[in-house]
């Protein structure tokens, strides 16, 4: 898991429940007409910008957020190196049957095994980046989509809820839940745009792009091992990848 996700998400949440709790009853901010504005009018807004495909791939690319799964370089690297090894010792079919669980690296280094052209393993590898990039790039549209959507949604409720109440005036029972509705709305698409969706959005970019990154890294390695070239200067290739901090110990490892 992302812990940085997960400790901001809650954080967040806490934070602006605490005044809420402190303030009195809880339970006056609830109002179930003002949920079903915002976050149900957004959805069907986001749905009617785009596709149901393209929505159901954005909920699915989001969860990349709130995981882990990204490989740091220093530890691609290391695996390159170790396969770069194995492939001069023994040669290119030794390689069949590693363990690898980055699904990138594992079709290049089947690629390398298979005895695939240069020109083939980088123009194969390339396209699967360019696919990704606009996966990650529909996903993260959809949500910044959402982020616009969901504070506009507040202030239609906030309008629903005024004109309610000063359609009623003469009942003054009804003006506590139109006004309810009036503020509870904006609040709402304010939580949701800014709590969730554009934080989302923006972290899908900085994620694709750190991915992106690790494929580009890949791709110079996998080549490396097509050339047959010496496993002790793969990392002095590759060292223009991993944060500054972190070459001298990459480089003492390799």
């Amino acid at each position: 898991m992302d812990i940085a996700t997960i400790v901001g998400l809650i954080g967040a949440a806490i934070l602006i429940a605490l005044p809420m709790i402190s303030g009195g009853d809880p339970m006056a901010f609830a109002d179930v007409p003002s949920v079903q504005i915002v976050i149900g009018g957004s959805i069907m807004v986001v749905l009617l910008r785009s596709s149901l495909g393209e929505f159901k791939n954005a909920i699915k690319v989001a969860g990349k957020v709130f995981s882990n799964k990204l490989e740091t370089p220093e530890s691609l690297i290391t695996q390159l190196v170790e396969f770069a090894t194995i492939a001069r010792k023994d040669g290119m079919i030794a390689l069949e049957g590693q363990e690898i669980s980055n699904p990138f690296l594992a079709k290049a280094i089947a690629m390398l095994v298979d005895g695939a052209e240069e020109d083939m393993i980088r123009k194969s590898l390339a396209r699967d980046i360019e696919i990704m990039k606009l996966r990650h790039k529909q996903g993260a549209a959809i949500f910044s989509s959402w982020g616009e959507v969901a504070p506009a949604m507040g202030m239609i409720g906030t309008l629903v809820g005024l004109v309610n109440m000063l359609g009623n005036m003469s009942d003054p029972k009804s003006i506590g839940p139109a006004m309810a509705i009036a503020l509870l709305t904006t609040m709402y698409g304010a939580i949701l745009a800014n709590v969730f969706c554009i934080p989302i959005s923006m972290k899908l970019v900085n994620q694709s792009e750190i991915e992106a990154s690790n494929c580009d890294l890949i791709v110079e390695g996998t080549l490396f091992i097509q050339a047959g070239g010496n496993p002790r200067i793969l990392t002095d290739l590759l060292i223009s990848f991993v944060p500054p901090s972190k070459r001298p110990e990459l480089t003492e490892a390799t």
